[in-house]
């Protein structure tokens, strides 16, 4: 069914409200738990460029997967975000490295770090259903990046208590492959790692 645009920019304002309170009682220190998850269960392909992100707030803390995807071989990239209404850009990022203060809170690669084009994404979301759909923060960075890269493989990150029954869609709203938590991975459909 769709829904109005004004319907849903409601619905997702209050999914996200509700969001933000459930994520605050999570612990960021579950990062260990979901690296191994996804090193067991859903690891990127040999020689895969992975996007991640710096977590922000209370976030799930991904860097130790960072890290052990790197250890890896895996070249890894960092978001830059750009003015609103466009798609992400992604530039190389090494253990050691850097980061400039990016908008909206972000941390990133300095100009001088090498541009990179992922094939293999980590996503943030502040919730998620098994349908594979994510509430994100709004500004609707992800969706663009994603239908920008058809090829790439999204997977979602979160705490296991992200998980709703459904989030409120958009018909520009990208559906992530799978989201894996600390507690595992959950596959939406899409083709499988």
């Amino acid at each position: 069914m769709m829904l109005c645009p004004e319907l849903l920019a409601g619905l997702k304002a209050e999914a996200r409200k509700a969001a933000l309170a459930r994520r605050a009682s999570c612990d960021p220190a579950l990062g260990t738990a979901l690296t191994a998850q996804v090193l067991r269960n859903a690891p990127p392909p040999p020689g895969a460029v992975v996007a991640g992100f710096w977590p922000m707030g209370a976030e799930i803390d991904i860097r130790p997967l960072l890290l052990a995807l790197h250890e890896k071989g895996h070249r890894i990239a960092l978001p830059v975000t750009p003015k609103r209404g466009q798609p992400l850009h992604f530039r190389q990022w090494q253990p050691g490295d850097t980061l400039a203060r990016g908008p909206l809170g972000t941390s990133q690669p300095g100009r001088d770090a090498a541009a990179l084009t992922p094939d293999w994404l980590l996503v943030p979301l502040l919730a998620f259903d098994r349908a594979g759909h994510r509430l994100g923060y709004g500004g609707g960075y992800y969706d663009r990046t994603l239908s920008s890269l058809p090829g790439a493989y999204a997977l979602g990150v979160a705490y296991a208590a992200q998980e709703v029954d459904e989030v409120p869609v958009g018909v520009d709203d990208a559906p992530l492959a799978a989201i894996a938590t600390e507690r595992g991975v959950i596959f939406c459909g899409a083709a499988k790692v």
